[in-house]
């Protein structure tokens, strides 16, 4: 990662960690994970030192791609460019410092739970390297709302960032030990804790590895939460975050509600419970097949579904402002969730698989797309239905 000897990050990458990327087995996946985010917490932490600031200014000469043709203003945040960092990754905010320098336009942090978490029994990161996807059941590990405050005011990120080259969202989820019915306190008081630090939240109603917790996308519930969460001082523009595995009509009904407690918009989607035709495939770890196995899929194969359930909000309300995720792992798929109406999209799996090499690429061929369509700027391509041109 130290770019010695004129290495890029990107050989660095392809000979150190794509071998390692092309098998199921080897290396547990979230043990690479950790590893790679200790290092990245490091320099995030010790920015000033000057070997560690010259690495960074690689890093950001590598990957960052300026073009005031990627600008857009939204929820009143100056993102640089539309492509995010997905929740997940920098879940207890460690390296929340550095993620611009890797050329994201926005990062998103958590998910952070109120109360500190071991998450889920281990193995529960699975790598699917044929399909170029992955099997979680993470389950919100994390360290709690009150470490992830202290990370970040040891990064300096000591009040909500407005600077043009600094976004960061934080994503909200509910601790495993709150009953159901107390889960409005549960999120206000990790909101409250933390809203001073981020840009937006987002409210994780989603995620398919804690226990009831997808229930509160029922609308009666999802409202008594919102209007709560309404109610905070300073409270930043809020996204729900729902599952790709609700019906189009459920999908209706929390589109009716964003409307109606005026929330800034929806990302689309979290992992999957659908095996997306994949259920015969075995989990060389387990020795099970993918439909016995508990967790969310994420990666590639959730590219459609999720363009669809892009393409289906906008449909019915062009006004809801949409942040795209799951199966974006090329400028191509990119274009296409942006041009279906997304105005901003995520990546982290593709991320992995591709390497940091993606981000630029995506910005790169989205620009290219601007150009060849006779754009302006990409938010003429939001909605579009331009298609990608070869």
């Amino acid at each position: 990662m130290l770019g010695i000897n004129n290495l890029s990050i990107e050989s660095i990458y392809k000979n150190l960690y794509k071998p390692i990327l092309k098998t199921d087995t080897g290396i547990d996946p979230e043990y690479l994970t950790n590893c790679s985010l200790n290092l990245l917490s490091f320099c995030s932490n010790k920015k000033e030192w000057p070997i560690i600031s010259n690495v960074i200014s690689t890093i950001n000469k590598e990957f960052c791609v300026e073009d005031k043709k990627l600008t857009q203003n939204i929820c009143g945040i100056k993102f640089k460019n539309p492509l995010g960092l997905a929740a997940g990754f920098d879940k207890n905010g460690i390296a929340a410092n550095i993620w611009n320098d890797f050329g994201f336009g926005f990062s998103e942090i958590g998910t952070v739970t109120k109360f500190k978490q071991p998450g889920n029994p281990k193995p529960r990161l699975f790598r699917l390297a044929d399909e170029e996807a992955a099997l979680n059941r993470m389950g919100f590990n994390n360290n709690g709302a009150e470490q992830l405050k202290r990370n970040l005011i040891k990064q300096k990120i000591l009040e909500r960032k407005i600077e043009e080259d600094f976004c960061l969202g934080i994503n909200f989820g509910k601790s495993k030990r709150t009953p159901l019915g107390e889960s409005k306190e549960d999120y206000i008081y990790s909101l409250k804790l933390l809203i001073p630090y981020c840009n937006y939240a987002t409210i994780n109603v989603s995620s398919p590895n804690t226990e009831g917790l997808r229930k509160l996308q029922e609308p009666k519930l999802l409202k008594e939460l919102i209007q709560e969460i309404r109610r905070i001082d300073n409270c930043p523009p809020l996204f729900i975050k729902i599952a790709p595995d609700l019906q189009f009509k459920d999908i209706d009904e929390i589109c009716q509600l964003i409307n109606d407690e005026n929330i800034s918009g929806i990302i689309a989607t979290n992992t999957s419970l659908d095996r997306l035709n994949l259920g015969e495939r075995v989990i060389k770890q387990t020795g099970l097949k993918l439909s016995k196995e508990k967790g969310g899929l994420s990666g590639r194969p959730l590219r459609e579904k999720c363009n669809q359930i892009i393409r289906h909000i906008n449909r019915i309300d062009k006004n809801i402002i949409l942040i795209g995720a799951g199966g974006i792992d090329s400028a191509e798929s990119a274009w296409e969730r942006i041009s279906s109406g997304a105005s901003l999209i995520q990546i982290y799996t593709g991320w992995i698989y591709k390497g940091p090499q993606l981000v630029p690429n995506i910005l790169n061929g989205i620009l290219n797309q601007i150009k060849m369509h006779k754009l302006s700027n990409i938010k003429e391509a939001v909605g579009s239905k331009l298609e990608w041109i070869k």
